[in-house]
């Protein structure tokens, strides 16, 4: 009777983990999906003035140093979306945005459309580039933008399932159309998604996003926005989101 008790003992053991796991990915999934929709995160709904600016590293570095310095000047803090190859070429790069404070984030290994990829895949890409960072850094990514903004219900579940949150962007500078450093200002101090909780696309490699920067921030200050990392911008817990994919606190 005994190892009855304790078989019994265990599969309820077994099935209360079971039900955890479950209710764990459904709560994930309630969390991150509109109706039938995987989203992921566009926007925070905040009433406090702060806002993000992210720069996908996916070229070169040539503008990395100036790009530093503006930021440094502005005492701003961003998050860098950062493949595979990146990390690789750019070690100093990414050691020294840990060591100044700024976000580290995925942005895969080989910049792939990850809609293309089966769920393996999808997780190679991503943790391919986390193990790199960490073993560089010691730094523990927790943010993935998938390439080109492609995204499906499956990619969302698989960032979820690796314990990254998906994020996209309201505000896109349009600098990877080698926009001028005038146009580009304008195209982001002036967008009508420019608002709190709003998140910025730039890119790091682009003609003149390092050129646009200082008078960018400077106007954005001037606004009364805060800037600060994703990481700091977005919810953790206890919310849902619109159709845009934005978090609204629940």
């Amino acid at each position: 009777m005994q190892g009855v008790s304790t078989w019994v003992q265990a599969l309820a053991l077994f099935l209360c983990v079971l039900l955890a796991v479950y209710l764990g990915d459904a709560a994930v999934a309630a969390n991150s999906s509109y109706g039938d929709k995987e989203l992921p995160i566009y926007s925070v709904d905040t009433e406090e003035k702060k806002i993000s600016i992210s720069f996908d590293a996916a070229w070169g570095a040539e503008d990395f140093p100036k790009i530093m310095e503006v930021l440094d000047k502005h005492n701003v803090k961003t998050t860098f979306f950062m493949t595979g190859e990146w990390v690789e070429n750019y070690p100093e790069c990414v050691k020294m945005l840990v060591e100044k404070g700024h976000d580290l984030g995925n942005h895969s290994a080989t910049h792939p459309d990850m809609t293309t990829l089966s769920k393996e895949k999808q997780k190679e890409q991503i943790l391919a580039v986390h193990n790199a960072v960490k073993e560089l850094t010691g730094y523990e990514m927790e943010l993935f933008r998938p390439p080109y903004g492609a995204y499906n219900n499956e990619v969302i579940r698989t960032c979820y399932e690796l314990e990254y949150y998906p994020i996209q962007w309201s505000v896109d500078s349009l600098d990877w159309k080698d926009l001028s450093a005038t146009e580009i200002i304008n195209k982001v101090c002036n967008h009508k998604a420019l608002d709190c909780g709003a998140i910025i696309l730039c890119h790091n490699g682009a003609k003149h996003t390092a050129e646009a920067l200082d008078e960018m921030l400077t106007n954005l200050k001037n606004q009364g926005y805060e800037i600060v990392p994703i990481s700091e911008l977005i919810m953790r817990e206890n919310y849902h989101m619109d159709v845009t994919g934005m978090q609204i606190a629940d």
